[in-house]
């Protein structure tokens, strides 16, 4: 597609155009503002989870038959819901592991779905949620398993100071790709777009990417109404901001934590998530360890070989580790 728009009877490339709007609009992202304070009465009533700032999210809770060991708030990735952790629930069902799952704001149901609510808001949300569960699994371990960018909302949640104690984070492909490891020209044209004209909504039609070798699981998300298909620049802008809180926040993160990696993940690179696992803290209140996957995807619980991956978590949660590729 050609970079070059007409401009009367003047040629003036893509570039030039939209530093012109740049200056003429003076625009900023336009990201849904939450009131500083405000009296709230958190809780969790059927399927529904009220957040701290009285925000109702959906709530889904998959709870074993038999006495529950363990419990694991699932965060799903960009663009997804609650749902994506529906197969993976069953199985850690049968291991006597509750495990709910919320739409974060923004997604899914939610009332602002489609927009984005800042890195604050979403840490809070997860945040209220892990407080919540504590108090109706009283004595029951919590694991917090974030996908993607789940996963940098897990991070930089439970490195704030204050967060509650867990018994461990789960990062699933998480979402660290920092500016710093962006190509220049997609760091210009992100800010350049999130600064002109935030509400443009683009699509990953045509970027070529595999996200997982389950192509049946895939259709399925492409027919499901409640998978985003279209994205607000400015989403993807705040995206990036929280991308980049979560790396720089690994020394802040003082808990066991299990990093899942696919070699075949072809939206988050390696190299920004080995940076982030060997600046996790070594040997503080837990252990750090990474299971890396020759044939994973960035869906890791979703792919082919997802059953391994699922397992392999309940290992970890059980204190059984798997040789990890890297421990600590």
């Amino acid at each position: 597609m050609s970079s070059l728009l007409f401009s009367g009877n003047k040629l003036i490339s893509l570039p030039v155009k939209i530093s012109l709007i740049c200056l003429l609009s003076a625009c900023s992202p336009d990201f849904i503002s939450v009131p500083p304070s405000v009296p709230s009465t958190p809780g969790i009533s059927g399927h529904t989870f009220t957040s701290y700032d009285n925000t109702k999210l959906p709530l889904k809770a998959w709870l074993p038959d038999h006495e529950i060991e363990g419990v694991i708030i699932a965060v799903h990735g960009f663009n997804d819901y609650s749902n994506f952790i529906k197969d993976a629930a069953l199985f850690f069902n049968k291991k006597k592991l509750a495990v709910y799952s919320y739409d974060q704001r923004g997604f899914g149901e939610t009332e602002s779905r489609g927009r984005w609510s800042g890195r604050q808001a979403l840490s809070s949300d997860l945040i209220t949620l892990v407080k919540l569960i504590k108090e109706r699994h009283l004595h029951k371990p919590i694991y917090v398993l974030g996908d993607s960018m789940g996963g940098a909302v897990s991070i930089v949640a439970m490195a704030e100071e204050g967060a509650p104690a867990i018994g461990g984070v789960i990062l699933v492909a998480p979402a660290v790709w920092t500016r710093s490891e962006m190509p220049f020209y997609q760091r210009w044209i992100l800010w350049l777009a999130s600064h002109t004209i935030p509400w443009k909504k683009v699509t990953g039609k045509y970027l070529e990417i595999t996200a997982s070798d389950n192509i049946e699981m895939l259709k399925e998300l492409g027919r499901d109404p409640l998978v985003i298909k279209e994205t607000r620049i400015d989403v993807l802008y705040g995206l990036s901001n929280l991308m980049d809180e979560a790396y720089n926040s690994a020394e802040l993160l003082r808990a066991s934590v299990l990093v899942l990696y696919g070699k075949k993940d072809e939206i988050i690179p390696e190299k920004p998530v080995f940076e982030f696992y060997n600046r996790l803290p070594a040997g503080e209140q837990g252990q750090q360890e990474m299971i890396l996957y020759d044939n994973g995807y960035h869906m890791l619980t979703r792919d082919l070989q997802a059953e391994t991956v699922i397992k392999d978590i309940v290992y970890w949660i059980n204190g059984y580790g798997r040789h990890p590729v890297m421990a600590r």
